[in-house]
């Protein structure tokens, strides 16, 4: 499964991600933000693949503007 990793600036394209390469980040760090143009399907997807591996998963939206399309996903995988 790919991901795209939130943007750095709002004119730069997000960076893609795969699922294993995630889960070989998880002994560094454990928060990953990721880009609104990813589905919610996909999202859910993936805290269903951590949670069958027994990791705990919380997912929110973050807000970085007014308009309502500014946001981006914050994933905590412990």
């Amino acid at each position: 499964m790919k991901l795209k990793l939130a943007r750095t600036s709002l004119k730069a394209k997000p960076k893609t991600v795969d699922i294993e390469e995630i889960e070989a980040e998880l002994s560094t760090r454990s928060i990953f933000y990721f880009d609104k143009e990813n589905s919610h399907k996909e999202l859910k997807e993936l805290i269903e693949y951590f949670e069958e591996k027994g990791s705990s998963v919380y997912m929110r939206e973050v807000k970085y503007g007014l308009d309502e399309n500014e946001y981006i996903y914050e994933v905590h995988i412990i």
